[in-house]
């Protein structure tokens, strides 16, 4: 780091200059530029890819004994806990995320260190069942350099639940953290290195998508682009990857359903629904936009919704301060975009406000901040306005990134089914009932890759997280799946028969006509 307010890439093992215009880097709360960040070019790009590619070759990591690799993840683990207080500061600031928020999820990180370097101490080598005196066994390796592009939601969050499986196996990683929020991934350099984690196995380069990320994804060295971001971005970078015939992991867009029937209690599904829908001020990729209630319970659920919705709006403020319940949106771009699926709903005649609706303005009530200065916005509720169907509008199919959830009703499983299941998207769902039998029918039929009965947004290292739809992505994260993506089988086929077996069957081109065999 050059100065306090300018951030460098780490390639190498260090810090370095990027050639490319340095990055601002914004505080959401206030619109301020608060650092810059240094960017890469296609050159140092190239440079890095390099890099990383000799340190794979060398063996220093990619051959290291799996039990020292264990080790070190492990103190990566213990050193990202002893950094806390910094990583935790950093993120409320380049994010916006209130500092409750980030005080839960920050030190959650070393659960997915410690979790692959158990996974390497465990794994279990298949032996195959091969017929005749064969002894045929798999080993998984690395695959090579591989990519990690993050967005700017869950900077440190997404950044170790990719880089800690692709680090077990044994690969070096180049990430390009988003634009928006690059700082605190930076931060993982020294400390991955002072773990031990070798010169080059782990390189950083913040950059624009179209500058920096354009010449990551197509470089042929890339054996592998593990991305998080939007449906539309993940197709381009997909389309890139596949002609390259790299892998390829996208973990993509959503449009949550969540589904409360009459039998759930209602003051328990409100909180879930409060926290589903608007923690990270809902710019999450699962965040619980689509609230598909049963009528029997309609009044009741949105007017205790409605209560708790007004309550968070009450308790905002600066993102800092501890009693804050939720921060800005990202940037203006995000909140214009909010604003404008806002705006069509309700101007198409199909929908109205039950609470929220707007940008904040003004001091805030709970500590004076004044949310003119940044990007701040209401937790919303919208309904359908009486003989028009909220369905109609794109607020309900498209993915805004917002603190705004749409609440429709249902009278029956099959219509609440055919809600949640109306949508492009497939990655997150909510079930919110006390009838047992009802949450396993219901869940074995909404089409998406993870769905939570009477709770939200549970998140471990153990777990599978992808989508079940396109528009959602390909491959899953965490748990063994996300360690098997970075790694490649070895097969190795052993003959131990005597040399007087293998002569008497193994002569393909003896004299006569005798049996042979093939396979």
């Amino acid at each position: 780091m050059m100065d306090t307010d300018t951030y460098l890439m780490w390639v190498g093992g260090k810090e370095e200059l990027g050639e490319e215009e340095l990055i601002p880097v914004e505080d959401p709360a206030t619109g301020e530029v608060f650092a810059h960040c240094h960017a890469a070019s296609a050159a140092d790009v190239e440079r890095t890819i390099a890099l990383a590619q000799l340190a794979f070759k060398s063996g220093t990591w990619s051959n290291a004994p799996r039990h020292h690799r264990a080790d070190v993840l492990d103190q990566c683990a213990a050193l990202l806990t002893s950094a806390l207080s910094d990583l935790i500061a950093l993120e409320v600031r380049q994010t916006g995320r209130a500092i409750r928020e980030m005080k839960a999820q920050v030190p959650s990180l070393v659960r997915w260190f410690k979790y692959y370097a158990s996974l390497l101490r465990v794994e279990e080598q298949p032996v195959l069942p091969t017929a005749g005196k064969l002894h045929n066994f798999l080993r998984r390796v690395p695959l090579g350099v591989v990519l990690q592009i993050t967005p700017f939601n869950h900077p440190l969050l997404i950044a170790v639940k990719k880089l800690a499986p692709a680090l077990a196996a044994g690969n070096s990683v180049v990430v390009k953290p988003s634009e928006l929020t690059p700082l605190s991934t930076l931060l993982l350099g020294r400390i991955l290195k002072e773990a031990g984690v070798p010169d080059g196995v782990f390189n950083v380069l913040p950059g624009y998508g179209g500058t920096t990320g354009k010449a990551l994804v197509q470089h042929p060295l890339v054996r592998k682009v593990d991305v998080t971001g939007g449906t539309e971005a993940g197709k381009a970078i997909g389309g890139v990857v596949g002609g390259n015939l790299a892998r390829y992991t996208a973990e993509l867009g959503g449009k949550a359903p969540l589904i409360v029937f009459d039998t759930a209690d209602v003051q328990l599904a409100v909180n879930g629904i409060a926290f589903g829908s608007f923690i990270a001020s809902g710019q999450t990729c699962i965040a619980s936009t689509r609230i598909i209630v049963h009528n029997k319970m309609w009044e009741e659920l949105l007017g205790k919704l409605k209560e708790k919705t007004h309550s968070i709006t009450l308790r905002m403020g600066a993102p800092s301060n501890p009693e804050s319940m939720m921060g800005p949106l990202i940037s203006a771009k995000q909140l214009d975009r909010v604003e404008t699926l806002v705006a069509e709903a309700l101007d198409s005649g199909n929908a109205e406000v039950a609470t929220g609706g707007g940008r904040l303005h003004g001091p805030s009530p709970l500590d004076g901040t004044d949310f003119s200065k940044g990007y701040f916005y209401q937790p919303t509720i919208l309904i359908s306005k009486e003989n028009s169907s909220i369905l109609q509008t794109r607020i309900w199919r498209e993915e805004a990134f917002g603190p705004v959830v749409v609440v429709v009703g249902f009278d029956t499983e099959e219509e609440a089914i055919k809600l949640a299941n109306d949508s492009e998207f497939g990655l997150g769902a909510g079930i919110w009932t006390q009838d047992l039998a009802q949450a396993f029918r219901v869940s074995e039929q909404i089409n998406a890759g993870i769905t939570w009965v009477n709770t939200h947004h549970r998140n471990d290292p153990s777990s599978p997280w992808g989508g079940a739809k396109s528009s959602s992505g390909v491959g899953s994260e965490n748990g063994i799946d996300a360690y098997h993506a970075y790694t490649t089988i070895k097969s190795t086929i052993i003959n131990y028969a005597s040399v007087e077996e293998s002569l008497g069957a193994d002569d393909w081109f003896s004299s006569g006509t005798g049996p042979v065999r093939y396979g």
